[in-house]
């Protein structure tokens, strides 16, 4: 794993910035760094070494030093691809998987995308057609922003080296924040940053001229089977999986896995007997402490656990850190415990396996059970009648049973759902935002999604939308940044073109029924996991922010950032202490809701450099 950056164009002191912007991402590749640069061009990279310890440094030429290639991630397949290009006459110099995607470029152009089976974000020079050639892998594993600034494009695999131009001109992006505050995460490909944008997933671009030209080369689509039966389903699962997992497991360097008490993880960790696995957790009570479930799996399935305890003063105290590895403000509070968890692992080795993805995949998040759920309801009531029931239940000051139920049953699921986080509504926007004219409905967003899945049924819609949106802004980003962070690889098995190939043909039955969800995939892993483990309940990471913010002493921490400064440019104060007084007196669970104010306001006190 890697970290590159570059810009085209001629600009002062050229080899100083392209080293300051290399630098900033070291922590991304702390064995080597290695530049190229022309009157055209000046690229930076910095080096993890996985494969080819030795003869792997980049940048990488194609034999006639025509085309330079920089490259992130890790290619599975390589040694195939490798094979049919030496029949093609391609000469080698390195056992690197990079290597292979040069000379791929080289015989197939954008081609080569569709052959890879990996993470990758890369960027290929060509000095003859004095173009630049960049791709994105086909899930968004892999990181990569860009941006415009004058006659120059400037690109990096975090955002933090773009700021680092010269001429680059520091701006929030307003619309942003907007967008931010009702999914908790920056919506690609804008970002907080005016003019810097990430490469959406699947898709690559060529610059030349100052031109920039975007392509789609891959899209998740599903290809649903409703004639495939159960054993069928686990059969194709158990089999792409276990070939997914070893594949994944490539590496010249030891690989270890994460491990929760959920199914992902675990699943992923039965094929790791003798191997080191990683958890963490926080000191109050099982539900925000996996270990007792972590260890007596490990047990099982002979692995070399190691856990660690967080404490409420780590967690606090790490937090500004982990907003600036992020780059971006993110309102998921596991992105926290993602950081020790790789901490921990980077002290044994390089490399780590994790879930990420499944519960996109299978069908995973207990909120896929609301169509089925609401199905009768909706039927039933029109609509009119549950929005009158919705607006009048919302007025009532204190929680009763079926309240929530009225509430989420008044939409259909187009109508209300933008992913697995949704904090602020448009009503809740106009209230609390300074500027209220930024304001939108989240819901907008989302329809040019529904209206390329209009022939899918709800569970899979929701599927889709999670792909495109949740699962880019906010699991993998973090899963990037939090890994990279302590210079340690992160791959993920679930998120294989060829597992998706088989995901994407299983029907709504098999994924969420009365029994559970993720159902397929729990029978096929129940054959390597405890009963137990294989039905257990969708947990997620759990943090205990809730508690916190009900502690005095981070209650007072919020609400000084509340009050402060950054909190009046913004917002307006009353509303958002309102929401933190009435969830520290107990009278509504805002936990979510502050949480995502307050990592705003301590990014922006990092990036703008501005008192909290």
């Amino acid at each position: 794993m890697c970290g590159l950056c570059g810009f085209t164009g001629e600009v002062s002191n050229k080899v100083k910035v392209i080293e300051t912007m290399a630098d900033l991402i070291t922590h991304r590749g702390p064995d080597s760094a290695g530049y190229f640069a022309d009157k055209d061009i000046s690229m930076g990279f910095r080096r993890l070494s996985i494969i080819d310890l030795d003869g792997g440094s980049q940048p990488i030429y194609n034999e006639t030093n025509t085309l330079v290639l920089n490259f992130n991630g890790e290619i599975y397949n390589y040694k195939d691809i490798k094979e049919d290009l030496i029949k093609k006459g391609h000469k080698f110099y390195t056992e690197s998987d990079s290597e292979v995607i040069l000379h791929g470029f080289e015989e197939w152009g954008s081609g080569i995308l569709n052959k890879l089976r990996g993470m990758f974000a890369f960027a290929i020079w060509d000095r003859d057609k004095k173009s630049l050639f960049l791709a994105r892998d086909f899930f968004g594993i892999k990181p990569l922003h860009y941006a415009k600034v004058g006659g120059n494009f400037i690109y990096a695999s975090e955002i933090k080296s773009i700021l680092a131009f010269p001429e680059f001109k520091k701006v929030l992006n307003k619309n942003t924040l907007d967008r931010y505050l009702s999914f908790q995460y920056a919506v690609p490909p804008e970002t907080f940053f005016e003019g810097v944008y990430c490469l959406l997933p699947g898709h690559y671009m060529t610059v030349k001229n100052g031109e920039i030209d975007i392509k789609r080369y891959f899209k998740a689509e599903f290809n649903i089977d409703e004639n495939l039966q159960l054993d069928e389903a686990v059969k194709s699962i158990e089999d792409v999986f276990k070939d997914s997992v070893e594949t994944h497991r490539i590496s010249d360097v030891e690989v270890g896995c994460f491990l929760s008490s959920g199914i992902d993880s675990s699943y992923v960790s039965s094929y790791f007997p003798g191997q080191k696995a990683f958890t963490v957790g926080f000191e109050f009570g099982e539900k925000y402490n996996e270990a007792s479930w972590a260890k007596r799996l490990s047990k099982k399935v002979g692995l070399d656990h190691h856990y660690k305890l967080i404490t409420s003063e780590e967690f606090w105290g790490t937090f500004k850190k982990v907003q600036y590895h992020m780059d971006q403000p993110l309102a998921d509070p596991s992105c926290v415990a993602l950081y020790f968890v790789c901490n921990l692992a980077s002290k044994y080795v390089k490399v780590v396996l994790s879930g990420e993805g499944a519960d996109e995949l299978f069908g995973g998040y207990t909120v896929y059970n609301e169509p089925q759920v609401f199905r009768m309801y909706q039927k039933i009531i029109p609509q009119g009648l549950r929005t009158f029931l919705s607006k009048f239940v919302k007025k009532i000051p204190f929680y009763f049973r079926g309240r929530s139920y009225i509430i989420r049953g008044e939409h259909t699921t187009e109508n209300k759902y933008i992913g697995n986080a949704f904090m602020f509504s448009f009503e809740d926007k106009q209230k609390i935002l300074k500027d209220s004219s930024i304001a939108t409905r989240p819901q907008d967003l989302c329809s040019g999604f529904y209206k390329e899945t209009k022939d899918y049924d709800d569970v899979t819609k929701m599927q889709y939308l999670d792909i495109n949106l949740w699962m880019v802004g906010d699991i993998l980003l973090k899963a990037d940044r939090m890994s990279m962070a302590n210079s340690l690889e992160l791959r993920v098995p679930f998120l294989d073109k060829e597992v998706f190939g088989v995901a994407s043909t299983i029907p709504v039955n098999l994924k969420v029924n009365k029994k559970n969800t993720k159902y397929a995939l729990r029978v096929a892993a129940s054959k390597r996991l405890p009963k137990d483990t294989a039905d257990k309940e969708k947990l997620g990471f759990p943090v205990p922010t809730r508690v916190w913010l009900r502690d005095k002493k981070y209650y007072e921490i919020v609400k000084k950032a509340f009050c402060g400064k950054i909190a009046r440019k913004f917002f307006n104060s009353d509303e958002i202490l309102k929401f933190l007084e009435d969830h520290y007196k107990q009278k509504w669970d805002n936990s979510r809701k502050i949480w995502t104010i307050y990592t705003f306001i301590v990014w922006y006190s990092i990036y703008f450099n501005e008192e909290v």
